[in-house]
């Protein structure tokens, strides 16, 4: 990543896709949660609870993980098709070192690497 200044990520719970909104060609950076299908089985396979524990454990090291980048510029726009995205500005509207970043949610249909590029290159040129 560069040092842009305003990010998208498209995101669900098992992935992010992080687009920096630049004049240059925009690429695409993926993120994968390392709760996958074949974990889920696994912990599921034992115990429901311990699902759940280790689900919502590397839920929170994905979402840290995000943070961690979002840190990096002045505003965010998180976009997808599920709740993860109001699950993660929840976490970081009440991180007060996130205070200065501007981060906005809009809900949004799984899309193509395109129709992702092009929802950033619009959301951002309006502001």
């Amino acid at each position: 990543m560069t040092n842009a200044k305003s990010l998208g990520i498209w995101m669900d719970h098992a992935n992010a896709h992080l687009i920096e909104f630049t004049t240059d060609p925009m690429e695409t950076t993926m993120i994968e949660s390392k709760f996958t299908h074949q974990a889920k089985e696994e912990s599921l396979s034992k115990s429901e609870s311990l699902m759940h524990h280790k689900e919502q454990h590397q839920q929170g090291a994905f979402y840290k993980n995000l943070g961690e980048i979002i840190r990096n510029y002045e505003s965010v726009i998180l976009f997808g098709p599920t709740d993860a995205k109001k699950e993660l500005f929840n976490l970081l509207e009440a991180d007060h070192n996130f205070a200065d970043i501007k981060i906005f949610v809009q809900q949004a249909d799984k899309m193509t690497p395109v129709e992702e590029h092009n929802f950033v290159r619009a959301y951002f040129s309006k502001k």
